[in-house]
């Protein structure tokens, strides 16, 4: 080698290596600074503001059990936990809500926070605190002040800040309700979107279309009152023709079916246009598709509910009713929940008496337990899909775009413009105006070009408060159901179980007292005859129950009007409508799941008599397949031999399909064919059915309708009028769908050995910045890439990005017994060894301890 190429050689070797050694020691530096910011485990730390020690002893899996002289202690020392693991979770959850997600991420989120702000969450989380009582006020400044001191008491701030280089800002008491309104914004429609979409709808086919295509009664029905209802007939050809129509170019494309987990209007049971959680999800805006940075995206398919059942103790092994509660949310790392167990003198207890315990999930950014169990009832949640919101036809003046009518003002009103700052990280501020109503903000218009306001709950201070905190002291089911009357939350179906042995079900949170019209479709409340009269006495809310009503002398007393027995002994909710008659006119129609979940999950409690928690666990794991078995035998007679014998990948396909598994096992290849089948013939139907509405109104969203019954109809029926125009026959159509499917798995590059569920269902569990690094390194942020089984219509609801994040199962009183698990681990730090504690557990359904185990660390927080 000549020396001057071996100078040059030996430069290069040198600055490689001050490069390598450069790179070490950021990486040496990083570790070092991510070390220090690990939780304290053990020791102690002091923490100003309390009036005597707190103790946390922490399990095996990183679950604590918190200590303390009264209550306001307990969620000081939560409050520190809550930092030490979860900050970032916390600050993203706050941010997501109040829009300034923009101020760590840039401009790149800036549609979602624009999306956001119009609800003015931050002003409004305020006025919630201001109106708290004494009590509650003490509890939620005293967590405020421990998630304070728990940051503080890091040597080092969360990893994900100095990635992001910035500064975590304090905690607010009303941080805690913008962590709540983060969760109603993941919850419910925030823009009205399904009444539009009935509202497009009736506009374009009529109220008879609306009551076929969208049945709020069907005869598959699991309501917990037994009403069902049989299906209308099919609209007639005066009502709904596709003869002689020609479907544009967009309209053709529109038929085809979703690629596996691309965000599509077109999947049944799957939506785009839903809020950002913790979690991740996919979101949009009335006007941009939000980028989903750095959060992961939601599934078609994924949708949002949980289940919640419960067998009364005549129904249990232990004589005492049991309680299962399992809530489904997006994944992400972390979950959504964090574990703990409470530990503190009743205020009224006699000297010497067993403290309070409650044990279940909390969610980091609040001081309550959510689900849980306090020794004397037990209680979960599901979904409600109540009607909460409406959508109100803003009346403008003659001329004058800019006033409206309403009652009281035979003037007019001024339509409200409101302004808001939006922080951007590395960029100038942005100002954004919104326009409101004395009822809501605009958030679209009609075919008439009036100006929609939105209605809802969630924008009245009044419904929001922590009054869900009694369920630490309610005694019995009754009043567990009183407490969920006038608890300030997103409105869900509750779920409760006591030690005596009743069970019930009813609607926690605040429900609209609705007069003059039944909210389902948009209309005019400019003359008053059609408004919100508050909320719903919680007199007049519907109850199902086990416990008789209490009479004279302690006998047993008339059922109270709004009360319904639950005499099999058993309830079951999973999103479902819950009830019928005047009962379900006051919850209204807030697009229920389909049923189908929901019967089989009665089907399954009906067939225990003397239950155990692994009974229900049981229950909660049933991935069987009854909802596709229909659809299986409709492949098959699809695939005629005549139809097999025309094409050579259909007689594959076939040989594939024929095999039916029943069930949604990862290793099931027909269970994927049949339920992609589904898929495709869903968009060739009603693809051509659906594209003038989606013409007219480009958030038309027929994934929210309740199609089934409808596509069995049409397929047995096969009317001519709603053939699409595409095709010459409906057998026609049935084999497009099939070649449909073929194409769809040739464009994966599967072949069809290697087709199963397992390859489709398989877990991405994420954190937020596990996009940002390469996928060979981000292992060390991201859950593993199982296979998972279950899917949407079973009790095991399961997909990549979405599904099950605790499975609960407790009886008041016998908390050794029950069974938790949860994704993911209690901590977010990565180099904690709570990172992933337990998460293999949940992946194969294993049994796992309700109560923390035997104590691994204590740490004493002192005065």
């Amino acid at each position: 080698m000549k020396p001057e190429a071996a100078k040059r050689l030996r430069l290069l070797a040198s600055a490689l290596s001050v490069l390598v050694v450069i790179a070490l020691l950021m990486v040496g530096w990083f570790y070092w600074r991510m070390r220090a910011s690990l939780p304290q485990l053990d020791g102690e730390s002091r923490l100003a503001g309390l009036d005597a020690t707190v103790t946390i002893e922490r399990d095996a899996l990183g679950v604590p059990t918190i200590r303390g002289q009264n209550r306001r202690e307990v969620a000081r020392g939560l409050g520190w936990l809550h930092a030490q693991d979860r900050y970032f979770q916390m600050d993203l959850l706050r941010r997501s809500a109040a829009g300034e997600l923009a101020e760590l991420f840039g401009k790149r989120v800036l549609p979602r926070d624009r999306a956001t702000r119009m609800h003015g969450f931050r002003k409004l989380a305020e006025q919630v605190v201001a109106q708290l009582p004494a009590t509650d006020r003490a509890i939620l400044e005293a967590y405020a002040a421990g998630v304070n001191a728990g940051l503080a008491a890091s040597p080092s701030r969360p990893f994900e800040y100095l990635l992001l280089s910035v500064k975590p800002e304090p905690w607010r008491p009303e941080d805690t309700f913008l962590v709540t309104f983060a969760m109603t914004l993941d919850l419910q429609d925030e823009t009205g979107r399904y009444e539009r979409t009935l509202m497009t709808l009736r506009d374009h086919y009529g109220m008879e279309s609306v009551a076929f295509f969208n049945p709020l009664t069907s005869p598959a029905d699991a309501a917990l009152d037994g009403t069902t209802a049989p299906l209308p007939a099919v609209p007639s050809a005066k009502v709904v023709d596709l003869r002689g129509r020609k479907l544009a170019a967009r309209d053709v494309d529109r038929l085809v079916g979703p690629a596996p987990h691309e965000v599509s209007r077109l999947a049944p049971g799957g939506s785009s246009d839903r809020r950002w959680s913790w979690s991740g999800g996919a979101a949009k805006s009335e006007h941009d598709r939000i980028d989903n940075f750095p959060f992961p995206a939601r599934a078609a398919e994924a949708v949002l509910g949980s289940n919640a059942f419960a067998l009364a103790g005549n129904r249990t092994a232990s004589g005492v009713a049991l309680l299962a509660n399992d809530m489904h949310l997006d994944h992400g790392v972390p979950n959504v929940w964090y574990r703990a167990s409470f530990e503190y003198p009743a205020p009224d207890a006699a000297a010497g008496a067993a403290p309070r315990k409650v044990t279940g999930a909390t969610l980091p950014g609040t001081p309550l337990v959510v689900a849980g169990s306090n020794g004397r009832i037990a209680w979960g949640f599901t979904n409600a899909c109540a009607d909460v919101g409406d959508v109100v036809v803003v009346e403008t003046l003659p001329g004058i775009s800019t006033w409206y009518t309403a009652p009281g003002h035979p003037e007019g009103l001024k339509l409200v413009n409101r302004k808001e700052k939006i922080r951007v990280k590395g960029g100038a501020d942005v100002d954004v105006d919104y326009t409101w109503t004395i009822w809501g903000p605009i958030v679209g218009q009609n075919d008439r070009g009036l100006p929609l306001a939105l209605r809802w709950t969630a924008h009245d201070p009044a419904a929001t408060n922590l009054r869900l905190r009694e369920l630490e002291d309610a005694n019995d089911v009754s009043e567990a159901v009183k407490v969920a009357h006038v608890a300030g939350m997103p409105v869900q179906n509750f779920n409760v179980a006591d030690s005596a042995g009743d069970i019930a079900w009813t609607i926690a949170g605040r429900l609209p007292q609705r007069v003059g019209y039944d909210g389902r479709l948009p209309v005019s409340w400019a003359f008053g005859d059609r408004k919100w009269e508050g909320f719903l006495p919680p007199e007049r809310v519907p109850v199902v129950t086990t416990k008789p009503p209490a009479g004279p002398a302690g006998g047993e007393g008339p059922a109270s009007a709004n009360e319904i027995r639950a005499g099999s002994g058993a309830i079951w909710s999973a999103n479902q409508r819950h009830v019928g008659g005047d009962s379900l006119k006051l919850i209204g129609d807030g697009d229920y799941s389909r049923p189908y979940r929901a019967a089989q999950i009665r089907d399954d409690l009906a067939a225990l008599q003397q239950a155990s928690p692994r009974d229900l666990l049981g229950v909660q794991l049933d991935d069987r397949a009854l909802f596709l078995a229909p659809w299986h035998k409709l492949l098959m007679d699809t695939l005629t031999p005549v139809a097999t014998n025309q094409n050579r990948a259909r007689t594959t396909l076939r040989s594939f399909a024929e095999k039916w598994e029943g069930r949604a096992s990862v290793d099931a290849v027909s269970y994927r064919l049949v339920r992609e089948f589904r898929s495709t013939l869903y968009a060739r139907v009603f693809g051509a059915i659906f594209a003038p509405c989606i013409e007219s109104n480009p958030n038309f969203q027929w994934a929210d309708l309740y199609l089934e019954p409808a596509i069995w109809a049409l397929v047995r029926e096969r009317p001519a009028h709603l053939l699409n125009p595409e095709f010459s026959s409906w057998d026609a159509v049935l084999l497009a769908a099939v070649d449909d499917l073929i194409t769809q798995l040739d464009k994966q590059g599967v072949k069809l050995p290697q087709a199963n569920w397992g390859w489709r269902n398989t877990a991405r569990i994420r954190h937020p910045f596990g996009n940002l690094i390469p996928e060979w390194a981000s292992y060390w942020l991201n859950m593993p890439a199982d296979p998972l089984p279950g899917d949407t219509d079973m009790p095991r609801v399961q997909g990549p990005t979405h599904g099950a994040s605790e499975r609960l199962i407790v009886s008041p009183g016998r908390e050794h017994e029950g069974i938790f698990h949860m994704p993911c681990g209690q901590s977010a730090h990565p180099l904690s060894p709570y990172y992933r504690a337990g998460h293999s557990a949940w992946v194969r359904g294993e049994p796992s301890p309700f109560l923390p185990g035997p104590m691994q660390h204590t740490l004493r927080l002192v005065p």
